[in-house]
Formats: C-alpha cells, sequence, structure tokens
C-alpha cells in the first residue's frame, strides 16, 4: 500500500527514496504489531507528503500507551540480536522520527519523517 502511493507521487518504484520510505513504514507497523496491540483493536498508518514539500511522513498510531518506544542504542557487534533493530533503522534513515499520545484515545502515535533529495 505504501510502495503504490509513493509511485503515484512521484516516487518511483526502485529509487532510494521509495526503499528507503517503505521501510521505514515497514519497521513502525511491525513495531505496532508486536508491541501496541490491543486484542479487537488495529493500528492506523498515515502517510503524509506536503505539496511542493520535500519530505515525506510516515505516522503509525496503536493503542497501547503503556508501551512506548525507546530510543535505539548502538547495536552490540559482539553480541548481534536477531531483533530489536527496527528504531535504530528508523533512526538512520529518518531526517527525525519521535513519538506522542493519540489525541483521539488510548495510545500513541509513532512517526518519522524523511527528507527527499538527501541521499
Amino acid at each position: 500500500m505504501v510502495a503504490v502511493r509513493l509511485d503515484a507521487w512521484g516516487i518511483p518504484y526502485g529509487t532510494t527514496a521509495h526503499e528507503e520510505i517503505v521501510l521505514i513504514a515497514a519497521e513502525l507497523t511491525a513495531n505496532a504489531v508486536r508491541h501496541g496491540h490491543v486484542p479487537g483493536r488495529d493500528f492506523h498508518l498515515r502517510l503524509h507528503a506536503p505539496a511542493g514539500g520535500r519530505c515525506v511522513r510516515v505516522e503509525v498510531t496503536d493503542t497501547r500507551a503503556e508501551r512506548l518506544p525507546v530510543r535505539p542504542a548502538a547495536p552490540d557487534a559482539e553480541r548481534p540480536q536477531e531483533s530489536g533493530r527496527g528504531l535504530l533503522l528508523v533512526s538512520e534513515l529518518a531526517a527525525r522520527w519521535d513519538w506522542h499520545p493519540r489525541r483521539d484515545g488510548p495510545g500513541k502515535t509513532v512517526w518519522a519523517e524523511y527528507a527527499l533529495g538527501e541521499r
């Protein structure tokens, strides 16, 4: 869904920006499913690119307020992990990212902004 929308917005398949924004969206939605899931409730994905803007914003909202994202530390090369690197990837690819409490109910929104044309 994200890949198709980006292509329609003029960020074509196969470009670095396209692949990196899709990866950011995948990591944030995977975190919402894994860490923000509440039975009977889904997460919400929003993709926003202001007209004439130079960034794309990915927002993922879930319904768990008590499980907040933690700023990732540098990976330990001597103790590789099979998981837990999603936000590290997001922090490397995005110009900036953060989270805020959900405005219309319980939970939080984790967002990342990707700067176009900087890579």
